[in-house]
């Protein structure tokens, strides 16, 4: 195999988990990241760094018409280190941004790209109150009040963007929440809980088998159903590091 994948958001925790996977799958990693002084760990790593802000359309186009990726995956996000609470009020503003303006540039930047695959990061806890476990077909919880509107607005517009995607097959995953190396706590979370080995895992999943359309990815739980991606996509919450798609 020798197709190449642009990884928007390689040195965040889903990306550091996710190249390994790709390299070892085959693919040429073209990975992103806003500051120089990273350019040497994603080159310890196997990637072909890309200096780009998601912000900078003309710049972030010019470098993925450049690299002509077969394949995008978007874990951009832009939260403080162990979601300091003191930090997440402005953190939430920000992230939106990367959801919404920051998605629109990148789904634009493949398409003038000639990208056939899509993958992007969303959540698993922005659904609408109703019967759980919550399901793909259950709708955003677009009218929340306060920081969740401004969350869930981000992520809305995300799932927007990249499901309008053209010319390509666009994926979105739903994931839990995270725990595992470089993320803010070492053992699971929360009602949906994800490690973040098996995020990565489901974002290779999601280039390779995907048909397109949106998939929780959590731990099996009472809050949301991951049934869907376990039959289209074959994947598992125990699957991780070492493990074959």
């Amino acid at each position: 195999m020798s197709e190449k994948v642009f990884l928007a958001g390689a040195t965040g925790a889903v990306g550091v988990a996710l190249v390994p996977m790709l390299i070892e799958a085959g693919y040429t990693v073209h990975g992103s990241t806003r500051r120089a002084n990273r350019v040497g760990a994603l080159e310890a790593m196997g990637v072909h760094p890309v200096v780009v802000d998601v912000f900078d359309a003309a710049a972030l186009r010019e470098a993925l018409v450049r690299i002509a990726p077969w394949g995008v995956i978007h874990q951009l996000t832009d939260l403080p280190k162990d979601l300091d609470p003191a930090r997440m009020a402005d953190a939430a503003v920000l992230n939106a941004r990367v959801r919404t303006e920051g998605t629109r540039n990148l789904v634009a930047a493949a398409q003038a790209a000639g990208a056939k695959r899509l993958v992007a990061q969303s959540i698993a806890w922005a659904y609408a109150p109703g019967p759980k476990p919550f399901t793909e077909a259950q709708p955003l919880d677009i009218g929340a009040e306060g920081a969740r509107r401004v969350s869930v607005g981000g992520v809305a517009a995300l799932e927007q963007s990249v499901m309008g995607a053209h010319g390509m097959t666009a994926t979105v995953l739903r994931y839990g929440l995270l725990y595992g190396p470089n993320t803010s706590t070492e053992t699971s979370k929360g009602p949906s809980p994800l490690h973040v080995e098996a995020a990565a895992r489901a974002a290779l999943l999601a280039l390779q088998r995907s048909m397109g359309g949106i998939f929780n990815i959590a731990e099996d739980g009472n809050e949301v159903s991951s049934e869907k991606a376990k039959q289209a996509l074959g994947w598992r919450a125990e699957a991780r590091s070492g493990a074959t798609p």
